[in-house]
């Protein structure tokens, strides 16, 4: 298992690291780092933990997380060898890419703000994704300072746009501790493998060797929702993957998401989704 607090990944001779990721999957181990990280998914798609916000990413996802902002990308799994691979490109830097005195001043107003909202993690949305988009593909083959003001560039633009939407709620603060982060990736993965049967509580206080009681006040402390709250919440993401790309009818997707009743499969993901499994269907076959 790797380490939840990572050495930093930014040589002391750089500003910044800027990384082509391909491989089989995305880092599978909910983790945490002291740098910024700006993450933008080339290929593959899969469930996406940020804070205490789950949801599914796919190509061309731009992610914002700030420091020690626990995070998790978990790849479908593949079918074969010749499916494509995950694939993206990732930024770091650290809390001194700008000095504080620089931040403090008038003109950064902006950027000061952006780098806050980040504490609590962000997509770039709307309009503005396609141009980041070009931006952070360009990234990697620039050089020298060129490369640092593209960057700014980036951040520039972050700062200016609104088409900027929060993940992690204004409730969540990270309790983590390592040992905490590989319990919870024990936890993590045991879901993302069993969510279509039922899951009790009993089942996962003995897979983290806790009491029932023990593990349902350690779940809500560390993910800021219920056990059974989150399961549903990779129940929907699945169900939603089912009507867009196997193109299943609510009924089908809700049996094989993991629900057991039509009618609380219906009222849990129109709560998540603020439209019924037929509306999210249809709004994205018009598109």
């Amino acid at each position: 298992m790797k380490s939840a607090l990572k050495k930093s990944p930014i040589p002391k001779t750089h500003a910044f690291v800027v990384q082509r990721l391909k491989q089989p999957v995305f880092d599978p181990n909910w983790h945490f780092h002291p740098e910024y990280q700006l993450f933008m998914v080339l290929k593959g798609k899969g469930t996406r933990f940020v804070g205490d916000h789950v949801k599914q990413f796919q190509q061309g996802d731009i992610t914002f997380t700030g420091p020690n902002l626990p995070h998790l990308w978990k790849s479908d799994p593949v079918e074969s060898d010749q499916e494509a691979k995950a694939e993206g490109i990732v930024v770091y830097f650290d809390h001194d890419f700008i000095s504080e005195s620089l931040l403090n001043k008038e003109e950064y107003i902006e950027l000061r703000q952006l780098l806050k909202k980040s504490l609590r993690g962000f997509d770039v949305i709307g309009q503005t994704a396609p141009i980041i988009q070009q931006k952070i593909m360009k990234l990697p083959d620039l050089e020298g300072f060129d490369s640092v003001l593209g960057l700014l560039h980036i951040l520039n633009l972050l700062a200016k746009t609104e088409d900027l939407q929060v993940l992690a709620s204004s409730g969540y603060t990270n309790t983590l501790r390592e040992g905490d982060t590989e319990r919870m990736n024990r936890v993590y993965a045991h879901v993302m493998k069993h969510f279509t049967r039922k899951i009790g509580i009993t089942e996962m206080a003995e897979l983290t060797n806790m009491t029932p009681t023990s593990f349902s006040r350690y779940f809500k402390t560390h993910a800021n929702k219920t056990f059974s709250e989150f399961v549903n919440e990779i129940r929907i993401g699945h169900a939603c993957k089912l009507l867009i790309d196997k193109k299943m009818t609510a009924s089908q997707a809700c049996y094989q998401s993991g629900f057991r009743t039509l009618s609380n499969f219906n009222r849990q993901f129109k709560a998540a989704t603020n439209h019924t499994p037929t509306a999210y269907k249809e709004r994205y076959q018009m598109k």
